[in-house]
């Protein structure tokens, strides 16, 4: 498993000292000793690596990573650039061309959000191949639950998207008033049409940001052609 080495390390350090990471760790060892796991162990944690604690302005909560070869990278809704783009995200695209006119990219890799402060937390962060939520229950809950009770706990406006049952479950954690909680349904071919199409979070993300002196965020994913995103 790859390591944490940015200011997220000593706000999660005594989460790393508890039992049930301890137990975790090994689970999670043995998983990628005996079967395929996804994403590469190196990027489980990237998440936390791509978005400094400090630059967080933005947290979308996930679930599992994606279970096909190839797509999973270690944030929630994006794959690597050479992937098709999976259902859940054409549907982000679609309201992100409906509320903020951005052109819909060839390809889905987000990395480009997580580099201006956007989180893209899954709160399980690795999955057996071909079987989705398979590494759900073994400890990453506990985890991503403790990084998500220290962004609630930071001293600046930012805001949280909760997409679907499963991340809106996490609104209980998150009691501080400077932050702002956007809900709507998943953005899954399942539910989109129930109210994420129309939810327009991107633009009222931009305008809290804006209205509190932060950078809003470039929501635009360029084309591979025409960035050096994939580097």
């Amino acid at each position: 498993m790859g390591a944490i080495d940015n200011d997220w390390q000593n706000p999660l350090s005594e989460e790393f000292k508890k039992s049930y990471y301890r137990e975790l760790y090994e689970k999670v060892k043995k998983e990628y000793e005996t079967n395929v796991v996804f994403p590469d162990s190196n990027d489980i944690f990237n998440a936390f690596l791509f978005t400094p604690l400090s630059k967080v302005k933005v947290v979308i909560i996930g679930q599992d990573p994606y279970h096909n070869t190839g797509q999973a990278h270690g944030l929630c809704f994006s794959v690597k650039p050479e992937v098709d783009i999976p259902p859940s995200l054409v549907n982000i695209y679609r309201e992100l061309s409906d509320d903020l006119g951005c052109e819909i990219p060839s390809h889905g890799y987000l990395k480009k959000w997580a580099d201006q402060g956007v989180m893209l937390l899954n709160t399980v962060l690795t999955v057996r191949a071909h079987a989705a939520n398979s590494h759900q229950g073994i400890g990453w809950e506990t985890f991503t639950d403790a990084a998500i009770r220290i962004l609630n706990e930071e001293d600046r406006p930012m805001v949280f998207l909760l997409w679907g049952r499963p991340a809106q479950r996490k609104k209980t954690m998150l009691t501080n008033p400077k932050h702002l909680i956007l809900e709507a349904p998943h953005p899954s071919p399942l539910s989109a049409y129930r109210g994420f199409f129309g939810c327009r979070h991107f633009s009222k993300t931009n305008a809290f940001l804006v209205s509190h002196g932060v950078e809003p965020i470039d929501w635009q994913i360029e084309n591979m052609n025409e960035t050096e995103e994939s580097k």
